[in-house]
């Protein structure tokens, strides 16, 4: 007699319907099914064994729990395999699921737009922070007879002698002297295209002979010490028939401080040069200057049988890698560089009411762009009053501001190196 299924061995008899070449059973699993005690279940879950026989040793619950092999019992849902190394939490409360690649994607998206978020609040908070910091100097007015607007920017940047903010260890060590009031060492015009062309930077040499209105003919800076920022912006639009859009204006202190807040500038020395009263000691070849030797640097006369043309190259040479240098993506990321920068920039330039925080950013970006350099064309030197005085080839210097007020290219028979 056969025994029922449940009581005594675990495994049938020989010859039951276990035996090899019997078909396949079912065997009941946990307390469903047609089971060893006969409960009918219909959760149950079962397990088939191909090939007729169980394997052999006793059986294990762990092995087969919670799977199916073939097909499940009517009005029993399937149960879905897990996918090959996969996690995932499947409703008889498996382990976790893995992080799929769209939800890291969705994760990495929102990072992104809470750091731009974040870059965007700075950016906005720095512009308004700058704008506020910004010195203006009422420098351009209208007047009868005055040049009309023209393609382009055109900028008159002016570099003063003002030893404004310097203390007197600072003036010792800097060889400024201690003249009283402020004059014009640099003047240069820059204008920025309209279009795709290079600015073009025309240093204007501060003993230039021109007509300043009220006072006759004299040097250029002499119109500065005459009547400021307005009669000297006045006389530039006036002998070079250009509107000027923005007027910039530096001191020696604010020189240095810019210089030594991006870390000193590369400059190329032509030539040896020593000078007692600017302070320097250099030899030919490129250098890292730092802010009071590059001071020394546009200031010196100890070169060259002309010395003030000298100077003007100098001076158009260093601006242009002072300029480049603060466009730098390294300085102006690098908040050790650009706060100090900002801050002396702000403390030491005065614009035009009408220039803000984005014209500098035009002004910056087009010296970077390796702009044309260039002085007027140069006719004569006399001495008038006994002053050794500049003046200029007029009909090259005509046709090179003409240009400029044309947005035009400058004939290149006219440009000066």
């Amino acid at each position: 007699m056969r025994r029922p299924a449940g009581a005594g061995d675990p495994y049938p008899p020989a010859g039951g319907p276990y035996s090899a070449g019997q078909p396949a059973h079912r065997l009941p699993q946990g307390s469903g099914g047609r089971g060893r005690g006969g409960e009918d279940d219909d959760a149950t879950r079962l397990e088939v064994y191909p090939g007729g026989a169980p394997p052999a040793g006793p059986p294990d619950s762990s092995r087969s729990k919670g799977r199916v092999y073939g097909k499940p019992r009517s009005g029993e849902s399937p149960v879905r395999p897990l996918s090959a190394g996969g996690r995932s939490r499947n409703d008889d409360g498996g382990p976790p699921r893995a992080r799929t690649p769209r939800r890291t994607g969705r994760i990495v998206v929102r990072v992104l737009v809470i750091v731009l978020a974040l870059l965007l609040v700075l950016v906005v908070a720095g512009y308004f922070w700058i704008n506020s910091r910004i010195n203006s100097v009422e420098s351009l007015t209208d007047y009868d007879g005055r040049p009309a607007a023209t393609p382009g920017e055109d900028w008159l940047l002016v570099g003063s002698d003002s030893r404004a903010g310097l203390t007197a260890a600072q003036r010792k060590k800097l060889r400024t002297g201690s003249a009283v009031g402020k004059r014009t060492d640099t003047m240069m015009l820059l204008h920025i295209p309209s279009g795709d062309g290079q600015p073009t930077l025309v240093s204007l040499p501060r003993d230039s002979y021109v007509p300043i209105d009220g006072h006759g003919s004299d040097k250029l800076n002499a119109a500065y010490a005459f009547g400021g920022p307005k009669l000297l912006a006045k006389t530039v639009e006036k002998v070079t028939d250009i509107r000027i859009d923005h007027y910039m204006e530096i001191g020696f202190g604010g020189f240095v401080g810019i210089v030594d807040a991006v870390g000193g500038v590369n400059i190329c020395v032509k030539q040896n040069i020593k000078d007692k009263k600017a302070g320097i000691n250099l030899k030919k070849g490129c250098q890292d200057m730092d802010g009071g030797t590059a001071l020394g640097y546009v200031r010196t006369r100890a070169t060259g049988a002309l010395p003030d043309f000298d100077r003007t190259q100098r001076q158009r040479q260093f601006f242009s890698a002072v300029v480049k240098k603060v466009a730098n993506p390294g300085v102006l990321i690098n908040p050790f560089r650009s706060i100090p920068l900002a801050m002396s920039a702000t403390d030491s330039v005065a614009v035009d009411p009408g220039t803000g925080t984005f014209d500098l950013l035009s002004l910056a970006m087009a010296m970077g762009g390796n702009p044309v350099t260039t002085a007027v064309p140069v006719g004569s030197l006399p001495t008038i009053n006994g002053a050794s005085v500049v003046k200029w080839d007029t009909q090259k210097a005509l046709r090179l501001f003409k240009a400029l007020a044309e947005d035009k290219p400058v004939p290149k028979d006219v440009l000066a190196k």
